[in-house]
């Protein structure tokens, strides 16, 4: 009978671990999946100031076609560290277009010459990076990384164009084990601009020697209820601090005053482009004209853009229009413009999708008569076919990979980023057990395949 006892006590025993070592697999296969999700990564485009360049990352590809001399631009890297191993997350040029720096999820900050495409300095980052600005005098690089610091570089010696085999960045300011999604500086310099996943805009004065550290807080932007993704200032002649603008996972854009930190105006973008908001479309971009009258929204599941008219003397933002892309799925990932503004640039696309045979690919648009003339009314922006861009097929060709894109991946595309968007950035709701689970097993590097 006891021993009859012991065995059934056993049986019991052995199924109560099996149901918790399942629970565990699971719950680890279920990380396993969310982190996965995360490392799918946007294509991302950025404007030379002069119309001279164009660059498109697609995952580690950093792409530069030279617009005046209409042809493909080689690379040149002397460092240790060949270009980027894995995918970049954000890419820009300086306010001058001597410089553009990229960086990403392989811990590397690249700066390049703009003129002999040169990388003149590669700086090691301690985790991850988000987002890139340069200062506008050009004698910094800032960055952060997905632990919510925002790190310096001073650039003394790369003014000459010469090569600096290593430069050590310092770390600045926080904000706090929250992921930081865009850095800005003002229009005037005087202030950096962060934003981040928990709802907050951070605006820092940005000192004279901020290699000591930028500890004064000017004020924060509060008022999105969702993380914030993007930010742009728009500016002219007689506003010359500006206005920040902010788009979020809220579906709304926000104009704010960044001295008092007070909420200006708010555009339901979500809402005036006609987009479901049980879906919750995240503004995944935004990019003003240089005279500060228009912003372009690029907004999750809006296959096109949505144009926001914006007065600086009313401090006010009002739809516009919409302007669709016709015959294809696409959903700009970034935009952007020159000092021009004769054309607004949009790409979309994305590297490691999983299941897909193309798990990387880009496609570019352009939208004509990106700007506004003397009334709403005269703005007729149009998007134009492949043979009328800029750079025609020589331009696809190395910034696409191809000419042609096979529109069966926008779809899928689509939903792999909105996807990825949400599980790093959107909050989520664990219960005490598996809150207590995250902590035993949190670990900051990948996953063994």
């Amino acid at each position: 009978m006891e021993e009859a006892q012991v065995k059934e006590d056993f049986k019991t025993e052995t199924n109560g671990t099996q149901m918790e070592e399942k629970e565990t697999e699971d719950t680890q296969l279920e990380e396993k999946d969310s982190y996965l999700q995360t490392e799918v990564a946007p294509a991302l485009i950025a404007l030379h100031p002069f119309d001279q360049f164009i660059a498109v990352t697609v995952g580690s590809e950093l792409r530069i076609f030279n617009l005046v001399k209409n042809c493909a631009i080689s690379l040149a890297d002397e460092s240790k560290e060949m270009l980027h191993r894995d995918s970049i997350r954000a890419v820009r040029f300086s306010d001058s277009g001597k410089l553009l720096v990229s960086a990403g999820d392989d811990k590397l900050v690249k700066i390049w010459s703009a003129e002999s495409w040169q990388c003149l300095c590669t700086v090691n980052s301690e985790k991850r990076v988000s987002a890139v600005a340069i200062s506008k005098d050009e004698q910094y690089v800032c960055f952060a990384d997905k632990f919510g610091v925002v790190w310096i570089v001073d650039l003394v010696g790369l003014a000459e164009n010469q090569l600096i085999p290593e430069k050590k960045a310092v770390a600045i300011f926080g904000h706090y084990c929250s992921i930081i999604t865009s850095l800005e500086f003002s229009p005037d310099g005087r202030f950096i601009v962060s934003a981040d996943r928990d709802f907050k805009i951070r605006v820092s004065v940005f000192p004279k020697n901020p290699l000591k550290g930028v500890h004064e807080i000017q004020s924060f932007c509060l008022g999105h209820s969702e993380f914030v993704s993007c930010l742009t200032f728009v500016h002219n002649s007689d506003f010359p601090q500006g206005f920040l603008v902010s788009g979020s996972g809220d579906s709304t854009v926000c104009m704010w005053n960044v001295t008092s930190g007070s909420l200006l105006c708010t555009s339901d973008v979500g809402r005036e482009a006609n987009l479901s908001e049980k879906s919750h479309p995240a503004v995944t971009d935004l990019y003003a004209t240089a005279d500060g009258s228009l912003v372009a929204v690029a907004i999750q599941s809006l296959q096109g853009i949505l144009l926001l008219s914006c007065d600086l003397s009313a401090k006010r933002l009002s739809t516009l229009k919409v302007v669709p892309v016709p015959g294809e799925t696409f959903i700009p990932t970034r935009l952007g413009t020159t000092l021009s503004g004769n054309l607004l640039w949009m790409v979309t696309g994305a590297s490691n999708l999983p299941g897909s045979k193309d798990s990387s690919f880009a496609r570019i648009r352009a939208v004509s008569c990106f700007k506004k003339k003397s009334n709403d009314s005269d703005l007729e922006p149009r998007v134009l076919e492949d043979a009328e861009v800029p750079g025609g097929d020589q331009l696809l060709e190395k910034l696409q990979g191809s000419v042609s894109v096979e529109s069966s991946v926008f779809s899928a595309a689509a939903d792999a980023l909105n996807a990825a968007m949400s599980s790093l950035l959107r909050k989520k709701q664990y219960s005490d057990e598996k809150r207590d689970f995250r902590k035993k097993t949190r670990n900051d590097k990948k996953f063994k395949q």
